[in-house]
């Protein structure tokens, strides 16, 4: 613990289960992972940018003009574990006894493989200790004409001690009432506290949060885990780190970051979006 108290937010290149069995100091108020969700593909996203070119365009724009896409950069990794349950058990152990007494550990999954994880979770943290199970919901891409389109994840919330752990109430993000004339105007400006279904669109194609890296997630998911679930001066682990959404979450509301990833790329861009936060980065060649 006092290690972590004096210590600055960190990037490190590093394999997660080598990482966490070199830990040593229980001092994470705050452990959130988005690890890869086995869906036995291999994950990649392009970055692109159109140009204007009047002679090989293949784009049409307003008075004739003709543009080119062209590529600057792709993003991929691989989402295929043989044992999936076995990948996470002992990096989940491990991180429960890396918690604060009275610290919280979330897990981002998706629909296919939540209920597996929970039995996991609840095996390795005691079934008192699950605490929420919130629905992340979205609407965006491609809808199935043969089944009901998947448009939400599952994020675990689990204490190390469901009698004691961090809940700022106070600090929770209200939203808007969905009928504002069915309240007081005093309510309807105040707005409702979330329930365990949060709506939140993901992040835009051409938004300014996006990094271009696979499954980024939205930054406001994060704020509203990090900022409800920490103190300020608080350290929050993740790592399964990837674009760093939990390093930028926890720089804009006061906390330190440890943020672990094996990608070299994933490294690269925590570096390039955390910049301000003037991290440490370790495990990198000349570093």
């Amino acid at each position: 613990m006092e290690r972590l108290q004096h210590m600055r937010s960190q990037i490190v290149l590093a394999e997660n289960l080598a990482w966490l069995r070199d830990q040593v100091a229980a001092g994470f108020r705050l452990i959130y992972i988005d690890p890869p969700f086995n869906t036995g593909q291999r994950r990649e996203l392009r970055s692109i940018r159109t140009v204007r070119d009047d002679e090989q365009g293949d784009r049409h724009g307003f008075g004739g003009r003709r543009y080119a896409t062209v590529e600057v950069g792709r993003r991929s990794y691989d989402d295929r574990h043989d044992d999936y349950l076995e990948f996470l058990e002992e990096r989940i152990a491990i991180a429960r006894d890396l918690l604060t007494p009275d610290g919280s550990f979330f897990l981002h999954v998706d629909p296919r493989e939540v209920h597996y994880c929970k039995v996991l979770m609840d095996t390795i943290f005691g079934r008192a200790s699950f605490l929420n199970e919130i629905i992340w919901s979205y609407d965006f891409g491609g809808r199935s004409k043969r089944r009901w389109p998947a448009k939400h994840d599952n994020i675990l919330w689990y204490a190390r001690d469901p009698e004691n752990y961090c809940f700022n109430y106070d600090a929770i993000d209200r939203v808007p009432y969905m009928a504002p004339s069915l309240v007081t105007p005093e309510k309807a400006a105040r707005g409702k506290v979330p329930t365990d279904v949060w709506w939140q669109t993901i992040v835009p194609t051409n938004g300014r949060e996006r990094t271009g890296y696979p499954t980024q997630k939205p930054v406001a998911i994060l704020e509203r885990i990090i900022k409800v679930h920490s103190d300020p001066g608080d350290t929050v682990l993740d790592f399964f780190a990837g674009s760093g959404t939990t390093g930028d979450a926890a720089a804009r509301h006061g906390r330190r970051f440890v943020l672990i990833d094996d990608n070299p790329e994933a490294i690269g861009v925590m570096e390039n979006r955390l910049r301000d936060a003037e991290p440490e980065v370790l495990g990198v060649e000349g570093r």
